[in-house]
């Protein structure tokens, strides 16, 4: 994209404050729900500790996705920070390497957040047979999920269609109850004295557990899974160029928002093992929140409470759908994915970019595990940090040195983007491959290498229409300017 499309983008209004864009991010403490029976299996009640470590990591690279993001503050979020740093300006070549690169980040962080539709489909799916068993009666599981799915996706393509305005009045709703079952199911155990605090200390960790090749591979592939829900409060930062006074919102927002998932994650997580027991929470693996909900409330309350819970689902996938439907818009901005996917309607939505989301994620509920489904994400994810904050150390080099910072992290903080960018690539990478080929099989991690991989196909046939459409005379700014405007109406509907 042009310098002067990037200046076009300068007229996104400056609207929300970091109260505000702290809102935007309630939906991801439910993150935790898919992982809350599955990462004791490997770790015992020590996976309490593995949740705060990992909002504890979520702290250090938010703090330089801050950074970018006032530095920056005319791209948008980890896909944009991406790509405006590796590309190559006035690239004269056939193929600018750094832009493949940078879109490639986009790509994986886009595969990163998608397929939380499908996941939290499933996860519907699971509550509403566990609080209705006579559900079993008509039907599967897989059925319940699949229906969940198109239902949802059809419900926010709809309301979406007419400007995310609407779509922005629905999550403000779904927000204002997301976390109170998360908070209450947090608390509650501990204020009634369902929790046995020998369940925790008395399975820290696992009996056969050794410091040796085999479980440093777990724990780095557990803390990969673990990353994919600790530290995904990094949305709050992809609003940069709409906060008011980026300098201090930015930061303020995550703060708050890490904050609020180191309370939640650790207590949801102490809460359920406390009550349940390590083995009881891996013998309800799936949904561990439903008995929990019984012993503390009984019947009628688990009823209240997994309602509520369902509708904060709905929120997330909420979340999910419209974020990824940004960075996928964002790459076709920046010449990185086919430009139809930027088409947007009248009210400046990316409509196509909508439907090819939803079609992803129906494909996803097929795989009928959530847990596969995460296993494959996680690996998307984890590889768009990584070079995220590779790009941060880029940003923080010579290139760069003259920009304005409004925020600025701690002195020498690219060392710790380097630290953990390693951290993320390869070594969280190499271990939840191995995670999953312990528990899932090969599955997730073939749909992970064949999506991200495919990629490059599709990039190389961008260029090409790219291309094809300067010798046309269109040239690639004036099309990347186009789409900037469809953003910036959708954007700003949305506030």
């Amino acid at each position: 994209m042009s310098q002067n499309s990037l200046d076009e983008a300068d007229h996104l209004k400056r609207s929300i404050n970091w109260k505000q864009g702290m809102a935007i991010a309630l939906g991801v403490p439910l993150l935790i729900l898919p992982s809350l029976g599955y990462i004791p299996m490997y770790l015992s009640a020590a996976a309490i500790l593995i949740w705060g470590l990992s909002v504890v990591q979520g702290f250090i690279q938010n703090a330089a996705y801050a950074e970018m993001a006032t530095t920056f503050p005319k791209v948008s979020g980890l896909p944009g920070f991406a790509q405006h740093v590796f590309r190559t300006e006035n690239y004269k070549g056939k193929y600018d390497k750094g832009k493949l690169i940078g879109g490639f980040t986009a790509w994986s962080y886009w595969f990163g957040w998608s397929p939380i539709m499908a996941i939290f489909s499933i996860q519907v799916g699971n509550y509403l047979h566990g609080l209705f068993p006579a559900l079993g009666n008509v039907f599967t599981e897989y059925q319940l999920a699949l229906i969940a799915g198109v239902v949802i996706f059809a419900a926010l393509f709809a309301v979406s269609w007419f400007g995310l305005k609407d779509g922005a009045i629905l999550s403000y709703v779904l927000a204002a109850i997301s976390l109170i079952p998360l908070v209450v199911l947090a608390v509650a155990p501990f204020a009634t004295g369902h929790v046995e605090m020998i369940n925790i200390t008395g399975n820290w960790w696992p009996t056969d557990w050794a410091w040796d090749g085999h479980h440093i591979l777990i724990l780095f592939g557990i803390f990969g899974i673990a990353h994919w829900s600790a530290c995904a409060w990094e949305t709050a930062a992809i609003y940069g160029p709409e906060y008011k006074n980026p300098s201090k919102d930015v930061p303020k927002a995550l703060l708050a928002c890490g904050i609020i998932c180191l309370f939640l994650y650790v207590m949801l997580q102490a809460g359920v093992i406390g009550v349940l027991g390590v083995d009881g929470v891996i013998a309800e693996r799936v949904s561990p929140l439903i008995p929990v909900a019984q012993a503390v409330f009984g019947r009628a309350g688990t009823i209240v409470t997994i309602i509520m819970l369902i509708a904060a689902m709905i929120l997330i996938i909420q979340t999910a759908y419209l974020g990824s439907t940004r960075a996928m818009h964002s790459m076709s901005v920046e010449g990185n994915l086919p430009k139809i996917l930027g088409r947007t309607n009248s009210r400046g939505t990316p409509w196509v970019a909508m439907l090819v989301g939803a079609a992803f994620n129906l494909a996803f509920i097929s795989m009928n595990s959530a847990a596969a489904i995460l296993g494959a994400s996680a690996i998307g994810y984890t590889v768009a940090h990584g070079i995220s904050l590779f790009a941060y150390v880029k940003a923080n080099g010579p290139a760069f040195a003259g920009l304005e910072r409004p925020f600025k992290a701690p002195k020498n903080w690219k060392i710790m983007g380097l630290i953990f960018g390693l951290f993320n690539v390869p070594l969280c990478v190499v271990g939840v491959v191995y995670v999953n080929s312990l528990e899932i099989g090969w599955t997730p991690t073939w749909v992970a290498f064949m999506v991200l991989a495919l990629y490059l196909p599709i990039w190389l046939y961008t260029q090409h229409e790219l291309r094809r459409h300067q010798k046309n005379g269109a040239t690639p700014s004036a099309s990347a300017d186009l789409a900037e405007d469809d953003a910036a109406i959708m954007v700003t509907d949305s506030r």
